[in-house]
């Protein structure tokens, strides 16, 4: 069988995995850093994908090929395709007050109705309202608006490059946009029931039209590659999806399983056969790669509240978990709210952590280990509580990302969770369906590339871990 690539490029790197489109064996891969910060030139991610080719040893042998990629990233471009400003991030706050002001236009209600979610600082539709307040000359030169792995497929087929007129050859290159439904529906103007781009909210958040990318079927392809350094021309090119809606390929997650996944950020996200619709704004209604749904809640403070107080104890993660493991759960009566960089589940972008519960007993380091861990996971358990409020079933919990490889993490997730904890041998599940999808298209057949599972551990009746977090929230 043929070999198919799949790519991540996420806030912190780019990775690509080359699969053997039949059995989705990893034969190689490869890795680059992205820079710093919650805004970025959409060229470094091209240098990053092009360097992890580089370290995958080049795509020569490879008939296909798709993008996964960071949700929400707003990529403006002008009339002859250029980016106008560097990318704002999902992680970027700054548009907090714009969402806000969309919610006080039209209703949370409204858009919960047409989009599936309630907007937050995250969503693109904010960001392009922040542009258009903030940088208005920018705003009026926008003539279409990607997603970053819109723009880097887009760029794969030869368009958008420096000094690019937009054009790769003949006709409009700004038409040449596709995305997928996962990812569109993390924009705050499509919706998932009508899968058709919702253009009055684009126009309330811009302030005029602009062109949008054509949404792709999830065994669509976008076109082929152009030649590249390390990538030859003629790869078939998947359709692409948002990060979560690429780790659910990955993990060829069905109906009844629950993803947590501890990365930069915090994710608990189901797959659905319905769209779910949340007016309180917690859940976002999103789309999945494979034609069904994916309901999320997303927090901004995940594993990284792990390396902070890790930083604090002089400890690495071996033996932060091995300190949370010798104190009881409850850690002593500590709790750890792990607001550090505000926080978008609850909707709070501008708090900050605190730690409750200090007693002289109670501050050791090991108990401050342990509300680290549990202060993390308690906000994410927070995050499947609102999922499961809107009728999802959870027959498993998956638990994915490098915190999860953690034993400490693991076996406290179960006390947290109350429920069975899965943890999935370690590997880029995002690449891994971007791969999936890649085979998808060449094939026409979706593959089943189930993970092996590392560990699994049964649930445990630790109560106390929720209740006091429950007791100390403002």
């Amino acid at each position: 069988m043929p070999l198919v690539a799949g790519v991540d490029s996420s806030t912190q790197s780019c990775k690509i995995v080359v699969r053997d489109a039949e059995t989705g064996a990893v034969v190689r891969t490869g890795r680059a850093a992205h820079p710093e910060g919650t805004e970025v030139h959409p060229e470094a991610w091209w240098e990053a994908l092009l360097a992890a080719v580089a370290d995958a040893g080049g795509l020569d042998d490879v008939a296909a090929i798709s993008v996964g990629a960071q949700q929400h990233g707003m990529v403006a471009l002008d009339a002859a395709g250029a980016v106008i400003r560097p990318a704002l991030l999902w992680n970027d706050t700054r548009s907090a007050r714009a969402a806000a002001d969309l919610i006080a236009e039209f209703g949370a209600d409204e858009l919960a109705r047409r989009t599936g979610s309630v907007p937050v600082a995250s969503f693109t539709a904010t960001k392009l309202r922040w542009l258009r307040d903030a940088e208005p000359e920018n705003a009026a030169r926008v003539a279409a608006v990607a997603l970053p792995h819109d723009w880097l497929s887009w760029r794969l087929r030869g368009f958008g490059g420096a000094g690019s007129s937009g054009d790769a050859g003949s006709g409009d290159g700004l038409a040449e946009l596709a995305t997928d439904r996962s990812d569109a529906s993390g924009t705050g103007y499509w919706s998932p029931t009508s899968d058709d781009w919702d253009r009055d909210l684009l126009v309330a958040a811009l302030g005029h039209e602009a062109r949008l990318p054509r949404v792709l079927a999830p065994h669509g392809s976008a076109g082929v590659t152009a030649a590249h350094p390390g990538i030859p021309a003629g790869l078939v090119i998947g359709p692409g999806a948002g990060d979560n809606a690429g780790a659910a390929l990955g993990l060829d997650a069905r109906p009844g399983d629950v993803v947590v996944s501890l990365g930069t950020s915090g994710t608990v996200f189901a797959v659905t056969e319905t769209v779910v619709t949340d007016t309180a704004g917690t859940v976002a209604g999103f789309a999945d790669a494979s034609g069904a749904f994916l309901p999320l809640v997303a927090t901004l403070n995940a594993a990284r509240v792990l390396d902070a107080v890790a930083r604090v104890l002089g400890v690495d993660h071996a033996e932060l978990g091995r300190l949370a493991l010798t104190a009881e759960p409850g850690a002593g009566g500590l709790v750890l709210q792990p607001w550090f960089e505000g926080e978008r589940t609850p909707n709070l972008p501008d708090a900050t952590a605190s730690i409750f519960g200090l007693t002289l007993a109670a501050t050791t380091r090991e108990n401050l280990a342990r509300a680290a861990i549990e202060g993390m996971l308690c906000g994410l358990a927070e995050g499947l509580d609102a999922v499961l409020a809107q009728g999802v079933e959870a027959s498993r919990i998956l638990l994915i990302g490098g915190a999860a490889q953690s034993p400490a993490v693991a076996r406290i997730a179960a006390e947290v969770f109350g429920r069975q904890i899965v943890v999935p041998t370690p590997g880029e599940y995002v690449a891994a369906g971007a791969a999936a999808q890649a085979a998808w298209a060449l094939t026409g057949t979706r593959p089943s590339w189930s993970p092996e599972i590392a560990t699994t551990v049964e649930a445990a009746d630790a109560p106390v871990i929720r209740e006091q977090y429950a007791a100390q929230r403002r």
